[in-house]
């Protein structure tokens, strides 16, 4: 049971979550042959996207979030995990994209950690079957 507004929780369901090179889009619950095409490439069985940015759903100025940005990638960098930039964007509601990132191999538990180090509601995980999840972390 999560703890988080259910408008929220739909505009997550929503949002489109997308890398631009290689291009694909994920939808939560909809197979993503093209990431799972780059599953194969990076020999690993799971992703996980991930942001930094709006900390708990609340909305920073551009600044901030590309402070909080460059402080996940650095941060996933120095861990040595491999990771395409992309954003995460609803369709309609007028909320600016989230720059994110596509972590390869980055197994459930471990993206859990990363998403609430960065103080993120939810995360998108996904696992061999290459369909993305919403991983609720509040």
């Amino acid at each position: 049971m999560s703890s988080l507004d259910p408008a929220l929780l739909q505009a997550y369901r929503e949002t489109l979550y997308t890398v631009r090179e290689p291009a694909l889009t994920l939808r939560i619950g909809v197979a993503c042959e093209p990431l799972r095409a780059l599953h194969q490439r990076f020999g690993v069985e799971c992703s996980a996207f991930v942001s930094a940015c709006n900390p708990f759903s609340r909305r920073l100025d551009a600044a901030g979030n590309a402070a909080r940005h460059r402080a996940l990638l650095q941060a996933l960098a120095a861990e040595g995990w491999r990771f395409l930039e992309g954003a995460g964007r609803h369709p309609s509601n007028g909320w600016p994209a989230e720059p994110s990132a596509l972590v390869f191999g980055l197994p459930r538990q471990a993206s859990r950690a990363l998403g609430q180090r960065h103080e993120q509601n939810a995360l998108v995980w996904c696992g061999a079957d290459a369909v993305p999840a919403l991983i609720l972390l509040r």
